[in-house]
């Protein structure tokens, strides 16, 4: 794969996701994994999602590295900062008032077809996004059943500091998005026929 199709891809698939989170933050509501953990954060601290969302992932570089090789956690890295620096932009340059309904389900769709090209092009948005490529691509887990166990868990952590509507919504937004990962993501046969994980 010409290597200015893949990055091009990728800036794409952050293009999506930040939108996506965008309108979601914009109403108040959740995303998955490290995102989501993010979100909640900036309810109590006085950092932005950006930022958050940098500092969260650094442990799981690691996790990449190591279980699923340089070239994936170099572009999970620099999707991670891509993502950051797109939703500071987002935030100062994009304002929105979107109905609940409608931003669960735009938000939940936008987020879900980012991650998508995101990992047919061997990267992530680090966190918990890298753990259900590993456990994919190790155990043949597919990606939205993990996803969707990371988004629940998130979801209780909400109750915190979220009200119930805002939780109910959030909650279908968990549930597009798993959807659409669920219906569109098909894992490449090279990650999941051999236990050695490829990091081409």
């Amino acid at each position: 794969m010409h290597i200015t199709h893949r990055w091009l891809s990728i800036l794409e698939g952050c293009l999506l996701v930040a939108f996506g989170i965008h309108i979601l933050n914009s109403s108040e509501l959740l995303i998955s994994g490290t995102a989501g953990i993010g979100m909640i954060l900036i309810q109590v601290t006085s950092f932005s999602f950006g930022a958050l969302f940098f500092i969260l992932n650094i442990p799981f570089y690691l996790l990449a590295w190591r279980s699923l090789g340089r070239d994936f956690a170099i572009r999970t890295f620099c999707s991670v900062s891509l993502l950051s620096g797109l939703s500071e932009l987002f935030r100062y340059y994009v304002f929105l008032e979107i109905n609940l309904l409608l931003s669960a389900i735009l938000g939940g769709m936008l987020v879900g077809f980012g991650l998508i090209i995101l990992f047919r092009h061997n990267s992530s948005l680090g966190g918990l996004n890298t753990l259900a490529v590993y456990l994919e691509r190790r155990f043949n887990i597919h990606a939205w059943k993990t996803t969707l166990i990371a988004d629940l868990c998130v979801l209780c952590s909400a109750f915190l500091v979220f009200k119930l509507e805002q939780i109910a919504y959030s909650l279908l937004a968990f549930l597009i998005l798993s959807s659409v990962v669920g219906r569109y993501h098909k894992p490449p046969e090279w990650a999941t026929n051999t236990p050695t994980i490829d990091s081409r």
